[in-house]
């Protein structure tokens, strides 16, 4: 079936696993609200890559944790395998971001178009964001000692969407600006952050939390949620458009290459010039190792356009694959990308107990790696499966979060 002709939008969120797979159906109001399938397949693409980074995490002796001014000492060494194994996946954390924000504008303009009062709408945003970032506490019980509690992606998509509750009353413009705002004065605001308070190795809780990271007490930081804020604004930006405007397939791709081009040139800039928007974390000579030894906690400018200008890029050619070859609904992209927190609530634990009962904890290298994530992957896509039909039949509210 042919997708070229179709206006279509999904209701994708890394926070809300989707209905079954649909075909997709010609929009003649917000209230009509279809899946867009190269999303999807986007989201799949990262629920894998998650998965080897995850297994790196359980099983990789060898394994690079390097992303960051804090834990980075200039003139280690970057083993090219290991580096690229690490550098592959931080195109997941984004992306999450991205769609959440995207997710977020679909639910919330087919809400608005059924004449839902605001508050509710903002209940709900409320509510879903508490949850989500509540989900780290699960997370932490498998990956962190006890009475310590580590604050990740999640973390940062709920916050993020508590914020969302007044920022959606933005303009499109607006929310673009700020959004843009807040990447480029990123750098700035950790330095200032870290300045505020008697001991610059430990700025006041609340920039910890929102703007610097890193650990305090019991809590360990990792994605402070202002940067990943600005993230999750381009997503609603985008996601509204997709629901107000008729556009093809053909031109979605084309605007998401344009988009894509713009911040990988963007990054090459940055990088290049070796100064403001590398998070500290610096260029050492012109290996491409050293070029894509980018700074993610926090993320800088260099991070985020080179991320995003991947995610945009793989998406044009998805939405342009779609038009040819329309995915299926078992495939296993499509089930990943429909069922994620379910997928991602699961795979942790699997991998980090899987390493401590076989004794292997942080003790194998990359075959392993690589090995472990496509057994875990093996393991939950049945029940990935098994899962999105009982979501969908809307019997357990719980559901809706998982």
């Amino acid at each position: 079936m042919p997708h070229a002709n179709l206006r279509t939008v999904p209701e994708v969120t890394p926070a809300d696993a989707p209905a079954p797979f649909a075909a997709p159906v010609m929009v003649q109001s917000t209230a009509k609200v279809a899946r867009l399938a190269p999303l999807d397949w986007m989201r799949g693409i990262v629920m894998v890559l998650m998965s080897i980074d995850h297994s790196s995490e359980a099983f990789n002796a060898g394994r690079l944790f390097t992303d960051s001014i804090f834990f980075y000492r200039p003139g280690t060494p970057l083993p090219l395998w290991q580096f690229l194994t690490r550098f592959i996946t931080h195109l997941c954390a984004p992306t999450f971001v991205f769609l959440a924000g995207t997710g977020l504008a679909f639910s919330v303009e087919r809400q608005i178009a059924k004449g839902e009062r605001s508050s509710i709408i903002d209940r709900q945003i409320a509510l879903r964001g508490l949850v989500i970032a509540a989900f780290e506490l699960w997370i932490s019980w498998f990956v962190v000692p006890p009475r310590t509690w580590l604050l990740q992606v999640l973390y940062a998509i709920g916050i993020s969407f508590l914020f969302m509750v007044p920022l959606r009353r933005l303009s499109n413009g607006v929310a673009l600006a700020l959004s843009i705002l807040l990447i480029v004065a990123g750098e700035a605001l950790v330095g200032l952050s870290v300045q505020l308070g008697p001991d610059p190795a430990n700025p006041p809780l609340p920039l910890a939390l929102l703007v610097v990271g890193g650990e305090r007490g019991p809590l360990i930081i990792g994605y402070p949620p202002i940067h990943w804020l600005a993230i999750m604004l381009l997503g609603w930006v985008w996601g509204r458009m997709l629901v107000r405007e008729s556009l093809l397939s053909a031109q979605i791709a084309r605007q998401l290459a344009i988009a894509g081009a713009a911040a990988m040139a963007v990054f090459g800039v940055v990088r290049a010039v070796n100064g403001y928007g590398n998070m500290l974390l610096y260029r050492e000579d012109h290996s491409l190792v050293q070029w894509l030894h980018v700074s993610k906690y926090p993320p800088s400018i260099a991070y985020t356009t080179l991320e995003l200008g991947i995610m945009a890029l793989i998406m044009a050619g998805l939405f342009l694959l779609a038009e040819k070859r329309p995915p299926r609904s078992e495939g296993l992209f499509v089930t990943l990308g429909q069922t994620p927190m379910f997928f991602y609530l699961l795979h942790f634990p699997l991998l980090v107990k899987a390493g401590e009962l076989l004794e292997v904890h942080h003790q194998l290298g990359l075959l392993a790696t690589y090995a472990g994530a496509a057994a875990v992957v093996a393991v939950l896509y049945p029940f990935c499966r098994w899962y999105r039909p009982f979501k969908a039949s809307g019997r357990h509210a719980w559901t809706r979060y998982v």
